[in-house]
């Protein structure tokens, strides 16, 4: 059975770029209520952590080196069916391959400056969530 919960995070050239209230206005209107929010910045042990199932790929350092470039918003979304429907909202990861209204569509620069981050699991939603968000910060 699928989750109800999912892990974003606005990253740091949509904070730059001021995207955070029409990304957040999109999710809401896709239908997904915020149970945990803050905006934060990830140290570079942080980065390494969150990612570090990349730890072997070639472009591992220099996500870690893009995600600790600026401030974020992390979300925990909820939803039925959060993770899928939040990929879709989401679009691919290369925003030119992002179907068309999708949030990397509308906000996304590169594959590597791609606006946002959305789980890909119902098993890392809930690492992902617990990750950012101490239990009394989850509403």
């Amino acid at each position: 059975m699928a989750g109800n919960k999912t892990l974003t995070m606005i990253k740091p050239d949509a904070v730059r770029d001021g995207h955070i209230g029409a990304i957040l206005n999109q999710i809401t209107e896709a239908g997904f209520r915020i149970s945990a929010m803050k905006l934060t910045q990830l140290s570079t042990a942080d980065a390494q952590a969150f990612y570090a199932v990349h730890a072997e790929r070639p472009f591992f350092g220099e996500l870690v080196e893009f995600m600790t470039s600026g401030p974020i918003v992390a979300a925990i979304l909820e939803k039925d069916n959060a993770v899928e429907d939040f990929r879709t909202l989401i679009g691919a990861t290369n925003p030119a391959e992002a179907a068309e209204g999708t949030i990397r569509a509308r906000f996304a620069k590169s594959i590597g400056e791609n606006a946002v981050h959305g789980s890909d699991s119902d098993e890392n939603a809930q690492i992902e969530g617990d990750f950012h968000f101490a239990g009394r910060e989850q509403f």
